[in-house]
């Protein structure tokens, strides 16, 4: 943990003071950010709506309703009766029912906690004087789970343009006039053999077998809100993370519908507890001690805690939406051999890891993305002594490592921070990540690749570009974007950046930074691209 700050306020402390600026983003001479798009109007997301109630919002502290101090046996049971009686009672106009709170003491825990109810808070007194012995046979610890899943209401309607980039809040549709400002709506992406076979993965063979990338007839699907109508123009809350080429996604082309959640829980609460495994060093395949389980959710926080010898810690399930996850730290004291677990398995949308870490050399992957994952999902000042940020597989869109610090990243596997084509691994991973951004990172290695039609980013990086062909290939995949490798850019965090100018200087102070709408920044006009110090054109 000492290591782990250290390292962090050299960090930020040699951000502050960055002079570098790139031309993607950067602060104009009116101090407002600058963005600059590629030639068909893609351009990097405002990230800045990844976090609890879309970011920038204090995280709740919710009334203590139950207290609860050790059994003295197995405390499972009595912290699940605490739990279940604030699930039964009426919730306020906020949406809070209460908190169970421990006592600061030792409990044991033979088998899983879940919270299914709105409302609802779990929190020790402190996390480092509430603690939980995991014990016997490996499970999960807490389960944060609603029930069911998004169902539309009515027909799907068309978009209408011949290609919407990433990055934009606004395209048209055949007919907007079932739709309203503040309706909730899936917009769909076709997976087409068309688009597969533009990507490359229609080629994939492993062992003889082919290999399925992701099925066409399948959709990649975003969660979003109507924010604004102008005719048969609609504009959504947050950006797209992906762009929806006509060519190749028709037919039947990208289509939007409203939808309704009905099991999907909210205002959901974990905090201030460290939570202690028994090590064990099996295979993956086999069951572990896990942390934490969020699904069917939406506004939810866990803060303040450290787990200890669990693996695959934190899952974040794809149909979770605007979750913080604040000081949540993995400690590893034994080391894992075999195929590695991941600590914070990060799907959903509207995803943001503030100042958390995996320490140990417990031959983990810190944090992965999953297949078909709309973002943003945003880790922030977030510490790893062993690998760092490699989405797993199959295509997740609008990712940024703001201000990551991954000292000891394997070279053998994939970089500290690796946006790539996977190919033949697993079973026909692939592509794992386009529109992916990593900003003022330090890794030993990164693995910035650019898929068809799309391109992943590492500004300001420092660290050593690797450039490799794709597994089961010997071709080289070209680079993606590297802008000012080696010197730090302003702003400092490209998040709290968007932050501050969405909402202000209290947003950054509602999360833990007080400085950042105000730590100086250098006005320098950008850089000609020609001369911006990347490994490969950006263009397509």
């Amino acid at each position: 943990m000492l290591l782990r700050m250290l390292c962090m306020l050299f960090f930020t402390a040699s951000t502050l003071f960055a002079q570098a600026t790139s031309s993607w983003v950067y602060i104009g001479q009116d101090q407002h950010l600058r963005y600059t798009p590629d030639a068909r109007g893609n351009r990097i997301m405002d990230f800045s709506y990844a976090g609890y109630h879309a970011g920038g919002v204090r995280l709740p502290v919710l009334p203590v309703l139950v207290t609860v101090s050790p059994s003295g046996g197995d405390d499972t049971a009595h912290i699940q009766a605490a739990i279940d009686q604030v699930s039964t009672l009426l919730p306020d106009s906020r949406g809070f029912r209460g908190a169970v709170l421990l006592n600061p003491a030792t409990y044991t825990v033979s088998s899983t906690l879940t919270i299914a109810a709105s409302g609802v808070e779990l929190r020790g007194s402190d996390s480092a004087k509430t603690v939980i012995n995991m014990t016997g046979a490996p499970f999960l610890f807490l389960r944060i789970a609603g029930s069911g899943s998004a169902q539309t209401i009515g027909a799907s309607v068309a978009m209408t343009d011949s290609y919407v980039p990433s990055g934009t809040t606004s395209f048209n549709v055949a007919d907007a006039s079932s739709f309203k400002v503040g309706d909730t709506i899936l917009i769909r992406r076709p997976v087409t053999a068309a688009w597969i076979h533009f990507m490359g993965m229609d080629t994939l063979v492993r062992n003889g077998e082919p290999q399925t990338w992701i099925s066409a007839g399948s959709t990649i699907t975003t969660d979003r809100s109507i924010a604004a109508i102008n005719g048969n123009q609609i504009t959504v809350d947050v950006a797209l993370t992906d762009n929806f080429d006509a060519q190749f996604l028709n037919p039947p082309g990208g289509t939007l519908a409203k939808y309704v959640f009905p099991g999907r829980i909210s205002e959901i609460g974990v905090e201030n507890l460290t939570i202690i495994a028994h090590p064990i060093n099996v295979d993956i395949t086999q069951p572990q001690f896990t942390g934490l389980s969020v699904g069917a959710a939406i506004n939810v926080w866990a803060r303040n805690i450290t787990f200890q010898d669990t693996q695959n810690t934190v899952t974040v399930s794809g149909n979770v939406k605007q979750m913080t996850l604040d000081s949540v730290n993995v400690q590893h004291t034994v080391q894992h051999t075999g195929d590695g677990p991941a600590d914070f398995a990060l799907s959903g949308t509207q995803i943001l890891a503030n100042k958390c870490s995996v320490t140990g050399k417990g031959n983990t992957w810190a944090a992965v993305t999953q297949s078909r994952v709309t973002g943003p999902v945003v880790l922030l000042n977030f510490f790893a002594d062993d690998r760092g940020f490699d989405p797993h597989q199959r295509w997740a869109t609008g990712l940024l490592c703001d201000n990551c610090n991954f000292p000891n990243s394997h070279t053998a596997d994939k970089a500290g921070v690796a946006y790539s084509d996977r190919g033949i691994l697993g079973s026909g991973q692939g592509w794992d990540a386009g529109w992916g951004v990593a900003w003022n990172t330090s890794a030993t290695t990164f693995l910035i690749q650019q898929p068809p039609g799309a391109n992943n980013f590492c500004i300001g990086c420092t660290g050593t570009v690797l450039t490799e062909a794709q597994p089961g290939s010997s071709t080289p995949v070209a680079n993606g974007v590297y802008d000012s490798l080696g010197t730090q850019v302003a702003p400092a965090s490209l998040y709290l950046a968007q932050l501050c100018e969405r909402l202000g200087p209290s947003a950054a102070a509602n999360i833990g930074y007080p400085a950042a709408c105000s730590q100086p920044v250098a006005k320098v006009t950008p850089s000609p691209r020609s001369t911006r110090g990347q490994t490969g054109d950006g263009l397509w």
